[in-house]
């Protein structure tokens, strides 16, 4: 049974009457004016603008607007990272869900690419999983995925959003409030993804001699990585090897490869891999102690798919943010480059319509359509080391034969006021910098300028043949920004 009702009827959380604001209420009116979605989810600082009534109310129109859009009653599957605060959101959007009238099967401590892979093969109608990715501790987030395992198109993410503001069309029709969903928890269906990982290498692949370091991050792969890895054969050392909230991302992972790089090095290993709190996305390092980025990554994937004939019009997709050396060595060798926006949803969206098979971004967040269906730390790190393997050759002489990076500066300018960074195109000076750097670089370098999607900053980027005229307009952008936004 569903009926219209009203957004007073809605607020299942905070009060109603009169009297003074607490943080544990939900006020439509404190919600920012500007969309609380990003590229990747709803992320912040918790308590700030994501706290436990915001989040039982995401949880609860998400569960509405994918109730409406189920076929027939499933349930909806809930994971986390290690983060504190994850217990209590995720404590918070399950109650939400339920008061949706939906049934939870809640997994615990997972990757967020496990959460998309069970949506999408079982019959669940959708997933959120609580994690803030690459964020320091204190941040945390809400990723949300539709029935077919990828995330929310964002014109649905507009309706959960006009929900929490109350903004809702009176047209939507919302569950009744008097039937109650409930939680159950499925640990266990976590095996299945880590039996999905490695059914897709070929069934005779194993890494036997290969020894691999992998860097857990204290995130969400600490027990499943080296699992896996190990029961593939290989000899695994690992690093930040324990679920831990207070130190998750800190110093290490997929945003610090230092200690990483040096493990390589002692070890000897032929592999490292550093992934990211919530194993979305990895980093490698060669058994030299080199970093090796996701451009990298997509080269030495591509070449391999691409000898294979498994990749039709070698075509791979990445965003702007993808290195002129990559693009212009993927070219040399007969491939297509498409560029999106920032964002492994844009790379996604952008496969789907081309029918790419192969695509991601420098930061590590890899899509192969061969395998699965949305960015996967693990499931890259497999198939690189598989490359690896099947090259015969040490990944650093891979990488040599690659191609050689254009010097590309990326600096990160923090702008508090969540207006005035997502607003930055509207600052004329900035605007005026960014067209003089254009001009004056021409063919010889570029510039990208863009408001983090998760995180408060302003990222300037510049690339260019020569690493002085990079930090040259680099300079003068980033003092535009601190002038002007901050």
């Amino acid at each position: 049974m569903v009926s219209l009702i009203t957004r007073s009827q809605v607020s299942i959380s905070g009060s109603s009457h009169g009297g003074s604001e607490n943080h544990m209420e939900f006020n439509f009116s404190s919600l920012p004016t500007t969309p609380l979605f990003g590229t990747d989810g709803i992320r912040s600082k918790v308590g700030e603008l994501l706290n436990a009534p915001l989040a039982l109310q995401v949880g609860f129109w998400t569960g509405i607007i994918l109730r409406n859009l189920a076929v027939k009653a499933a349930p909806v599957i809930v994971g986390q990272d290690s983060r504190n605060s994850s217990d209590m959101l995720a404590a918070a959007l399950i109650a939400g869900l339920t008061a949706a009238g939906l049934e939870v099967w809640y997994l615990g401590l997972c990757p967020t690419p496990c959460v998309a892979y069970l949506v999408s093969t079982t019959d669940a109608i959708g997933g959120l999983m609580i994690s803030a990715s690459h964020n320091p501790p204190e941040d945390n987030g809400i990723k949300i995925f539709g029935a077919d395992g990828m995330k929310l198109p964002q014109v649905l993410q507009a309706e959960i959003e006009a929900g929490l503001r109350g903004n809702l069309s009176i047209n939507t029709p919302v569950a009744d409030l008097n039937s109650y969903g409930k939680r159950y928890f499925r640990a266990d269906l976590v095996g299945l993804y880590a039996g999905y990982l490695q059914q897709s290498l070929p069934s005779n692949d194993n890494f036997s001699g290969m020894k691999v370091v992998l860097d857990l991050a204290w995130g969400a792969a600490v027990t499943l990585a080296p699992s896996v890895f190990t029961q593939m054969g290989a000899e695994v050392i690992t690093l930040h090897n324990q679920a831990d909230g207070d130190r998750i991302n800190v110093n290490c992972g997929s945003t610090a490869l230092d200690t990483l790089q040096a493990a390589v090095k002692e070890h000897n290993a032929d592999i490292g891999f550093a992934f990211d709190g919530d194993a979305d996305r990895v980093l490698a390092v060669d058994n030299t102690g080199r970093q090796v980025n996701g451009d990298y990554i997509l080269y030495l994937w591509g070449r391999h798919l691409q000898q294979k004939q498994l990749l039709p019009e070698n075509l791979i997709i990445s965003t702007v943010m993808a290195n002129l050396g990559f693009e212009r060595a993927w070219l040399q060798v007969g491939g297509k480059l498409i560029r999106t926006a920032v964002g492994d949803q844009h790379v996604q969206a952008e496969m789907f319509r081309t029918g790419s098979m192969l695509g991601g971004e420098q930061s590590g967040h890899i899509l192969c359509r061969h395998y699965g269906i949305t960015g996967d730390g693990l499931l890259t790190a497999l198939h690189l080391a598989d490359v690896v393997r099947q090259a015969g050759v040490p990944l650093s002489q891979a990488i040599e034969q690659s191609f050689q990076t254009y010097p590309q500066l990326l600096r990160n300018v923090h702008v508090l006021d969540r207006d005035r960074r997502l607003g930055w195109k509207n600052c004329p000076p900035l605007q005026q910098a960014i067209a003089n750097a254009e001009t004056a670089m021409t063919d010889c370098g570029r510039v990208l300028v863009r408001a983090s999607g998760t995180e408060p900053v302003i990222r300037v980027m510049v690339e260019a043949v020569d690493a002085e005229l990079a930090n040259h307009w680099s300079n003068i952008l980033v003092a535009e920004v601190q002038q002007h936004l901050v």
